[in-house]
């Protein structure tokens, strides 16, 4: 059994442009493997406990990922993968999941973005600035044509914000604007992304939501009116957020790797609300660590 830290994936230097296509390929595949649902343990002071197992057939490997939150500790989520071989069961690697979880999830979003924003999107609304959102641009503007500018507005909250822009200094195609409250944040923005790990509040009424826009909450809080009356929605697995107070009032409800997998053609103008609930799968995390195990053993 191999220990692969942290550090360890680092020094591999594996790209944005790799992230996203190892989630390419593991959507692509989510039909052939078997994919529980998350076991959560949830306690008080949004501390929970995550059990995220997948068995990937068309590689023969299985893993399960342990994932925790306590809101006091930086970074907030931390996780573990067990990656074992399917065929004898051998313990291959233990590994830590930081790197992979925050790549992994930024991948996700970015390319949920890419397939599903209106077109000729110019602003792009980000809350909850932490490693995941710094991950989710960063991916964005692998996809994004550099002759394009776009404009990322910023919640304001303690100093995110101005770490955040020191962060993509070196991008000469981005503009930012910091904003004070989360309706001015998503008002008339085209694509709004939230990472906030804790909300137990709506992020803004209704009417905030312009036509067209894309709203990928990639922690799930705080828009559940949008549940409501988006034209809209997909998600990374149907099961996983089938416990949402709204789940069978989502229009229109697809998985992503359906629309990867061009069974299902996305956006069907610039006037819809789209929703994207893509809240993480251990498919994505055991995919990135079995290729990661064979960099490393190869």
């Amino acid at each position: 059994m191999k220990v692969i830290s942290n550090q360890d994936i680092l020094s591999l230097s594996i790209s944005p442009l790799q992230c996203i296509q190892w989630v390419k390929e593991s959507f692509c595949m989510k039909y052939d493997c078997v994919l529980p649902e998350k076991s959560s343990i949830k306690l008080h002071d949004n501390i929970f406990f995550n059990t995220m197992p997948s068995f990937l057939t068309p590689l023969n490997r299985f893993g399960v990922k342990v994932v925790t939150r306590y809101p006091t500790r930086t970074p907030s989520i931390q996780g573990e993968i067990s990656l074992y071989d399917g065929v004898d069961g051998t313990f291959l690697a233990f590994m830590d999941a930081s790197w992979i979880t925050k790549m992994r999830t930024g991948a996700v979003a970015a390319l949920t973005i890419d397939k599903l924003q209106k077109t000729n999107a110019l602003i792009y609304a980000f809350m909850g600035l932490g490693q995941t959102a710094e991950a989710t641009l960063l991916c964005l503007l692998t996809l994004t044509n550099p002759n394009k500018i776009i404009h990322v507005r910023l919640l304001a909250y303690k100093n995110q914000a101005e770490k955040f822009i020191e962060t993509f200094s070196y991008f000469e195609n981005i503009s930012f604007e910091v904003v004070p409250t989360t309706t001015e944040l998503i008002t008339d923005a085209d694509v709004v992304v939230s990472c906030v790990t804790a909300m137990d509040q709506i992020v803004a009424p209704d009417k905030c939501y312009k036509e067209g826009v894309l709203v990928v909450p990639v922690h799930t809080r705080g828009f559940q009116n949008c549940d409501l009356f988006f034209d809209r929605c997909f998600c990374d697995d149907k099961n996983h957020i089938s416990s949402f107070k709204y789940f069978n009032q989502l229009k229109n409800l697809d998985e992503m790797s359906n629309l990867l997998l061009e069974k299902n053609p996305g956006r069907l103008s610039d006037n819809e609300k789209i929703l994207a609930y893509n809240i993480g799968i251990s498919l994505h995390d055991i995919y990135f660590a079995s290729r990661i195990y064979d960099l490393f053993t190869n």
